[in-house]
């Protein structure tokens, strides 16, 4: 195997971590209108994630550098053709990072319901914008042999980047919903539980379709067994999640993302980013790649850095890995 093919796929796993991860995370913003029922379940929604959501924003730094790093041309192409919708995702994450810290720094209702609609904003933009993201990049842009758009700011928007798009939306949507299952109890518990029963058959069903939209365009057999693993590893998380089995629910759907993220990767390699206009403009690894030396000097660094990451974060999620609930939360105090 190839150092390029090698960074392809360390690329997958970092959108894959990051899908994951924030998957669940945007999803609890997202739900804190729909579970919560006074500020005392909202802030007990916030302090599931309290702990990690910042650091799981980490995996899409790391995968944009390491596209820039790897694939410049990758990279360029396709953040250059997704300026606005990238800006738009920016100023979601910068305004729901601020909501976390500043929705308690007033005692008034009114200041944290407006931080709030700031939280469920910047959870609802962000996947919708990564997943019209890895849309793109899977199904192509319209590009000119020198690896430029073709057309306006928004000639990446179509009906098939859209349903990709909504796919990561109500896979966020069920993550979150199991998540907090996970880590909440009594009353929140039992409704998150509830949500996430009810929402799963229809939350998925965009991503399945979007799925086989990759599959028809250009999957194999290999591909298709991965359709069918991820088909298979939602019915076991529904069952699952009726059954109270919250934490392999959560897994379940961890192998829901993982399968579907193979696949789509799988069904785009060799290429990187296919072109809409002509075949022959289409962006491949070995085209793009960057030179053996710095593939090589990256390898070695993410040898020794990806371990450290993976310790550090693993650490977190244990040392907070409890259930939490109302009498965990303190009463309001002006700071």
């Amino acid at each position: 195997m190839t150092l390029e093919t090698i960074w392809f796929c360390v690329i997958a796993l970092f959108w894959l971590g990051y899908l994951f991860l924030e998957g669940f995370d945007f999803g609890v913003g997202m739900l804190m209108p729909v579970l919560a029922k006074d500020n005392t379940e909202r802030r007990v929604m916030v302090n599931t994630i309290g702990p990690v959501w910042d650091g799981n924003e980490v995996w899409l730094i790391v995968a944009g550098g390491a596209m820039f790093a790897a694939f410049p041309g990758w990279y360029a192409s396709l953040f250059s053709a997704a300026y606005l919708p990238l800006l738009v995702v920016l100023l979601a994450l910068i305004g729901r990072g601020v909501a976390f810290e500043y929705r308690g720094k007033v005692d008034s209702d009114r200041w944290r319901r407006n931080w709030d609609r700031v939280i469920g904003i910047g959870s609802w933009i962000p996947p919708f914008g990564v997943g019209l993201l890895l849309a793109t990049t899977v199904l192509g842009l319209p590009l000119d042999a020198d690896g430029d758009r073709v057309g306006g700011p928004f000639a990446a928007l179509s009906v098939e980047t859209l349903l990709g798009a909504i796919a990561v939306v109500g896979f966020s949507l069920v993550h979150g919903a199991a998540f907090l299952a996970l880590k909440t109890e009594g009353d929140l518990r039992h409704r998150a539980r509830n949500l996430a029963t009810r929402l799963l058959p229809v939350a998925l069903m965009p991503l399945l379709a979007f799925l086989i939209l990759v599959q028809l365009r250009s999957g194999d057999l290999w591909t298709l067994l991965l359709i069918g693993v991820a088909v298979l590893a939602a019915v076991v998380a529904w069952f699952r999640i009726r059954a109270g089995r919250e934490g392999q629910a959560f897994a379940a759907l961890g192998g829901v993302i993982a399968a579907s993220a193979v696949a789509i990767f799988a069904a785009l390699y060799p290429n990187v980013l296919p072109s809409t206009v002509d075949p022959a403009n289409t962006l491949t690894i070995a085209g793009e790649a960057s030179s053996p030396y710095t593939l090589t000097v990256m390898t070695w660094v993410a040898l020794f850095g990806a371990p450290a990451v993976l310790i550090y974060q693993g650490w977190t999620y244990w040392v907070f890995r409890k259930r939490i609930g109302t009498r965990h939360i303190p009463p309001v105090h002006a700071p």
